[in-house]
């Protein structure tokens, strides 16, 4: 799933290549991705592209006077073609899930590769009139965000420290790979209750998750959208490293699975030496 770093390499990307260009047609491939009817993507025809920003995990492409917002989940992404097909996107069973083209005959498409569908395009005036843009909570990069704010958020937000980060009504950006990098980095497990750390570990993980996240957002400024992926994988320590030797001590990375996703820790580093409980549970194996 795309997170901050990416989203925000995203829109910087969209912002050098659409800014300034004209729409010239929209199709919708995925009729459920689109949760917007008015006004109808076909009014965006003639207007123009202002530039692209973002909230959390959400592009914010600028159509004046309009915003198209964009949430990728875990499968979506947006490619940019210099040329774009002539053909008409038609509604399918393929990744395709939105196509825009501008005058010069480029433009960009939005896909969604899996079986979840769970990418959500809106067209709104305003994008604090969708629910879940409004309330997102603080960017984890903000300068607000310093440690006694986060460890205010940590206290309120009561739950697995994992799934805390993770809430985006709590913190905006961090998803399922980065707050397993940072949990890491700061040799924390998962499981935690975020109301129980102590205030060193409070300011340790407030430290290593802004680390982990301004290193990935370094790396991928100015990197082209086909890149940001490969990139992304690359410089992982535990996530997507199920059974290799973690950086850190060498021990084997583990993995925690649920339903549709899963989790990397090592257990050296984060859990005392004592492997987490799979399939949901919080204790740890005797």
């Amino acid at each position: 799933m795309p997170e901050l770093p990416e989203v925000e390499a995203l829109s910087k990307f969209l912002t050098e290549q659409a800014s300034g260009h004209t729409i010239t047609r929209v199709e919708v491939a995925a009729i459920s991705a689109l949760k917007t009817y008015d006004p109808p993507v076909d009014k965006l025809v003639g207007l123009k592209i202002t530039g692209c920003g973002r909230r959390g995990k959400y592009l914010l492409l600028g159509i004046d006077p309009y915003t198209m917002v964009i949430h990728l989940a875990r499968g979506g992404w947006v490619k940019w073609r210099d040329q774009l097909g002539t053909a008409r996107a038609k509604p399918g069973r393929g990744p395709l899930a939105l196509r825009v083209g501008v005058d010069g005959g480029g433009g960009f498409e939005v896909t969604e590769m899996g079986t979840e569908k769970r990418l959500s395009v809106w067209v709104v005036n305003d994008p604090m009139e969708i629910e879940h843009v409004a309330t997102l909570g603080p960017e984890v990069l903000s300068d607000d965000l310093d440690v006694h704010a986060f460890a205010e958020l940590l206290t309120e937000h009561k739950g697995q420290i994992k799934s805390v980060l993770t809430d985006q009504r709590v913190l905006a950006g961090v998803g399922n790979a980065y707050s397993d990098e940072a949990l890491h980095l700061a040799k924390l497990s998962p499981f935690r209750q975020s109301d129980k750390l102590t205030p060193d570990e409070v300011a340790t993980l407030h430290e290593a998750l802004r680390t982990v996240m301004q290193e990935a957002v370094e790396r991928s400024s100015g990197m082209a959208a086909t890149e940001l992926k490969s990139d992304k994988k690359s410089n992982m320590r535990v996530h997507g490293r199920t059974g290799e030797k973690c950086p850190e001590c060498g021990d084997v990375v583990r993995q925690v699975s649920f339903a549709t996703k899963s989790l990397q820790y090592c257990a050296t580093c984060q859990t005392g030496g004592k492997p987490l409980a799979d399939r949901r549970l919080s204790k740890l194996l005797k």
